[in-house]
């Protein structure tokens, strides 16, 4: 019980960061903002761990919680960059289902056994996805104005944030928790290396303006207490269970885009965010056999 409080606990999180940083890539560099986020995160983090964490994290933990840094930047650049092409409820919704999917089938990789609601799950999520991908007749009033309305391209960058996110789980949970909390603030300076070195190379390193700014903060700061919330849960329960259970975040996302931006929830799209959370729950129910 106490891992799905705390993944639920790091879907809320996670879906704050999500909304607060996609709101501000639509008004900045997408760049810009994921370093700020990520600055921010590790930040907060590093202020946190040393005083809880006495163990020296060992070499496999460290590699673990490296890679899963690199793939939760190229998840969150992905995520936020397809935010600029389709609506929140579009792409966050599609990578929620492809991480969940992507954790499970990892998961049977690494010795798991999904249970029958599980494997149903996964073939509910081929629905959930067409029903959430399918674009509105007229869009919000926010991407009629920042979006580009290249529909097709958000929900593709939602899948592929969807495996970032997913392999970024998969890593923190091999990272284990015999050292403490260290694979946590391993894997935020990974990605914190790793955006950097996209900005300089694309020569957009420098903040963004100073609208998105407080976004950009909100945004570390939310999603910096996703991570360490899903890192605990992972280690109170089963990746298969914390994954998917963690992958309700754009529910928060969702909701604050529908209240604060006016985007439509069509029937058919609505029937789809149906199909992903019956997805999500039957993936969470089974469990590994």
């Amino acid at each position: 019980m106490l891992a799905v409080l705390l993944a639920l606990a790091a879907a809320a999180g996670y879906g704050g960061a999500d909304f607060a940083a996609g709101l501000a890539a639509r008004r900045a560099s997408v760049v810009r903002v994921t370093v700020l986020a990520e600055v921010v995160s590790a930040a907060l983090l590093l202020c946190v761990i040393p005083v809880v964490s006495s163990q020296a994290p060992s070499l496999a933990s460290v590699l673990w919680g490296a890679a899963a840094g690199v793939s939760g930047a190229g998840g969150a650049l992905a995520l936020y960059l397809g935010f600029r092409h389709a609506e929140f409820s579009v792409a966050s919704s599609v990578s929620a289902v492809g991480t969940a999917v992507f954790s499970v089938l990892a998961g049977l990789a690494l010795g798991e056994r999904p249970g029958a609601l599980s494997l149903a799950g996964i073939l509910l999520a081929v629905p959930a996805i067409v029903g959430v991908s399918a674009p509105a007749r007229q869009a919000s009033r926010d991407l009629e104005h920042a979006a580009t309305g290249r529909h097709a391209a958000g929900v593709g960058l939602g899948l592929a944030a969807g495996a970032g996110f997913g392999l970024f789980f998969i890593g923190l949970d091999q990272a284990g928790s015999g050292t403490d909390l260290w694979p946590i603030a391993v894997s935020q300076l990974t990605a914190l290396v790793t955006v950097t070195g996209i900005a300089v190379v694309t020569r957009d390193l420098g903040l963004p303006p100073p609208g998105t700014r407080r976004l950009g903060l909100l945004a570390g700061a939310a999603g910096a207490a996703g991570t360490a919330l899903f890192f605990l849960a992972t280690h109170h329960g089963l990746l298969a269970i914390t994954a998917v259970i963690t992958s309700l975040y754009p529910a928060g996302t969702i909701l604050l885009a529908r209240v604060l931006l006016g985007e439509r929830l069509t029937p058919l799209r609505i029937a789809g965010l149906c199909f992903a959370g019956a997805s999500v729950a039957l993936i969470a129910g089974g469990g590994a056999g």
